[in-house]
C-alpha cells in the first residue's frame, strides 16, 4: 500500500506531497453519474458493492493518495431512531426535529447492526485499494445542527435558541451524539479504515467562547476515545478565528478551508500536519491561475510539520475531471523553491 498519506498524517514528511480531495467521489464524475441514474443516493450509500465501487472510481482515474469512503455524515442518524431523506435541489432532511429536552427521548444510542452496510463496504475496499482508506463522521455539534434544524440552515435559529435557552439540554444532546459517534467510528476502525476525518462543517457559526463550551470538549472526547488507533483529521469551515482552540483539540491533522493563508496556518499550527487549502471554485478558473494558487499553497506547506494537499471544501459538481488529474500530477511532481 502507498503510505505517503499516512506518513504525512503522522508528521513524517514523505518524498512528495500526498493529495486527495474531499467529495472526490461524486457528481462531477461521469462514472458516478452513470450509476446515479439507476439508484437514489441513499440506496448507493446502503449498498456495500455500490459504495465501494464509487469510492474507488476517483482513485483509479485521478491517482490520488487516499480514498474516502462514499457515504454521508448523516447516515448514523437512522441508526439512532431518526429518519433521513436526501431530496434533489433541497439536500438532506432529518425528522423528527429535536428542539427541546423533552424531544431527546426520540434519539437512541446507535445500533451498529443498522449501519452494517458501512462496515461491509469498508471490508470490500481494504481488499481492493492500494492506497489508505479514510473513514469519517460529523462532529457532535455539526450533527446537532441537522438534528435540531431538520435540514441545512442559513441562520441556525433553532440551534442557537436551544443552545442559549437550555444549555443543559443542549449538552445532553451533544453527549448522546458524542457517545454514538465514538461507537460508529470505532466500528469503522475495526472494519479496517486507515484514518478518520471528523467533519465539523458548521463550527464556524460559533463564537470562540461558545466553541469552547459546545464544540471542543466533545471533539476532544472523541479523539481521546480513539486512543490513537489511526490518525484523525479534523476539518472545519470558516473557523480561522478559532485556530487557537482547534490547535488544542488533539487532532493529528488539521484540515484548513481557503479563508486562512497557509503561511499563517503553519505558524499557528506549528506542531501539526496540515491539510488543504485551495478554494474549490478556483478549479473552475483558467489553468494558469489554478496552478499559481496550487504552487503558492505547496510552497507555504513546506513549513508545516507535514502537508497533505486538498481543497478547502468538497469538489464542486462543475469541476472537470481533467483539471483534477492535472492538479494531482502537478502536486506529485512539485519541487519547492528550497528543494
Amino acid at each position: 500500500m502507498k503510505d505517503v498519506f499516512i506518513q504525512a498524517c503522522r508528521g513524517i514528511k514523505p518524498q512528495y506531497t500526498p493529495v486527495w480531495f474531499m467529495r472526490q467521489a461524486g457528481r462531477y464524475m461521469p462514472q458516478y453519474q452513470k450509476i446515479r441514474q439507476k439508484y437514489d443516493f441513499l440506496t448507493m450509500c446502503k449498498t456495500p458493492e455500490i459504495a465501494a465501487e464509487v469510492t474507488m472510481q476517483p482513485v483509479k482515474v485521478l491517482n490520488v493518495d487516499a480514498a474516502i469512503l462514499f457515504s454521508d455524515i448523516l447516515i448514523p442518524l437512522e441508526a439512532m431512531g431518526l429518519k433521513i431523506e436526501f431530496i434533489d435541489e433541497k439536500g438532506p432532511v432529518v425528522s423528527p426535529a429535536i428542539r427541546t429536552i423533552d424531544n431527546l427521548k426520540k434519539l437512541k444510542n446507535i445500533e451498529l447492526n443498522a449501519v452494517d452496510f458501512v462496515f461491509k463496504a469498508i471490508k470490500i475496499l481494504i481488499k481492493e485499494l492500494d492506497v489508505p482508506l479514510i473513514g469519517f463522521s460529523a462532529s457532535p455539534f455539526t450533527l446537532a445542527t441537522y438534528v435540531i434544524e431538520g435540514s441545512s440552515s442559513k441562520d441556525f435559529f433553532h440551534t442557537k435558541k436551544f443552545m442559549f435557552s437550555d444549555s443543559s439540554g443542549f449538552h445532553q444532546l451533544l453527549s448522546s451524539l458524542t457517545e454514538s459517534t465514538i461507537v460508529y467510528l470505532n466500528g469503522q476502525i475495526k472494519a479496517g479504515v486507515n484514518a478518520i476525518q471528523i467533519f465539523d462543517t458548521w463550527a464556524g457559526i460559533l463564537s470562540p467562547y461558545d466553541y469552547e463550551i459546545f464544540c471542543k470538549p466533545y471533539v476532544k472526547r472523541i479523539l481521546e476515545s480513539l486512543k490513537q488507533t489511526v490518525p484523525v483529521i479534523y476539518f472545519s469551515s470558516n473557523t480561522s478565528g478559532l485556530a487557537k482552540h482547534i490547535n488544542d483539540s488533539g487532532a493529528d491533522v488539521v484540515s484548513l478551508d481557503w479563508r486562512i493563508d497557509m503561511k499563517d496556518a503553519c505558524h499557528l499550527f506549528e506542531y501539526k500536519p496540515l491539510q488543504g487549502n485551495l478554494d474549490p471554485l478556483a478549479l473552475l478558473g483558467q489553468e494558469m491561475e489554478i496552478f499559481k494558487r496550487v504552487e503558492k499553497i505547496l510552497n507555504a506547506g513546506k513549513s508545516a510539520k507535514a502537508h497533505i494537499f486538498n481543497l478547502g471544501h468538497g469538489v464542486n459538481i462543475n469541476t472537470q475531471v481533467d483539471t483534477l488529474k492535472k492538479v494531482v500530477d502537478f502536486v506529485h511532481a512539485f519541487k519547492s523553491v528550497e528543494d
